[in-house]
């Protein structure tokens, strides 16, 4: 008998469960990073024993990995939507209003920091995190080549790579500074990046 839209399915349930894990184990990541956390503070923090975390993550590396695809679906998400976008110049600018807010955001800047910091010494962890960070890389520079194709500009794989990484670093490097500089002023840094943006995306390389 097929499910009720009024009840959930196993399915459906355990994305609710593994949701409420990794929401709990970010918290923990963020608050005592990711040696200083146990999977006893994490099952506290998400209200489920021990034994309902380790039904559906074998560990804490598992959850890392699990955070580390849950971003790069949304920003492959996004670039996705910025390639079907009727201006897709104008889209990927308008969108840097986002992205400074979201890299700028304490928690957040927090949370990449302690997975990038454990991705240093960690080789399983750095193995995930680069692979998702090179499609979220080929996915930016199909995006990027299409708009430059779109204005004129005949890029090979050289030039596209570096302004993958500029444009990278630009909104990376504001995690960095949402932590060293939480004052720093949000409106200022959007028109800038937008100038960015816009100038990397139209100037010739």
């Amino acid at each position: 008998m097929p499910a009720s839209p009024y009840q959930p399915t196993e399915a459906s349930r355990a994305d609710v469960r593994r949701t409420q894990i990794r929401s709990a184990a970010a918290d923990c990541f963020r608050l005592h990073g990711f040696h200083g956390t146990s999977i006893a503070q994490i099952s506290k923090a998400a209200g489920m024993s021990t034994g309902h975390i380790y039904h559906y993550f074998e560990n804490k590396e598992a959850i890392i990995a699990d955070i580390v695809a849950q971003d790069l679906e949304r920003l492959l998400t996004l670039t996705a939507e910025l390639r079907a976008a009727s201006d897709v110049k104008a889209a990927m600018i308008e969108r840097a209003v986002e992205g400074v807010r979201d890299n700028l955001d304490p928690s957040t800047a927090g949370l990449q920091l302690e997975i990038v910091a454990e991705a240093a010494r960690n080789p399983h962890i750095a193995g995930i995190v680069r692979a998702a960070d090179k499609q979220c890389r080929d996915s930016l520079a199909e995006t990027i080549h299409a708009t430059r194709l779109a204005a004129g500009h005949e890029d090979n794989a050289a030039a596209l790579a570096g302004m993958v990484e500029a444009i990278s670093a630009m909104f990376e490097g504001l995690r960095i500074r949402a932590i060293r500089n939480p004052d720093i002023d949000r409106d200022v840094v959007v028109r800038v990046f937008r100038r960015m943006v816009s100038d990397l995306l139209t100037q010739p390389t």
